[in-house]
């Protein structure tokens, strides 16, 4: 499992959380809700769990 911090735009993080949620190579297990960057009103941050997907035996 890798644990990822995404920094950007509210726009950005939603964008990148899309590509990574159709991947077919990566299973997303958790993202978090954007944290507003000190000093900043234009810049977040989202905390994402992934891990390599396992392909099914039917």
């Amino acid at each position: 499992m890798l644990k990822i911090r995404l920094m950007g735009t509210k726009n950005d993080i939603k964008w990148f959380k899309k590509i990574l949620e159709r991947n077919k190579k990566v299973n997303v297990l958790q993202i978090s809700e954007p944290y507003a960057n000190k000093g900043t009103n234009r810049y977040y941050r989202v905390y994402a769990e992934v891990e390599r997907e396992t392909k099914k035996i039917q």
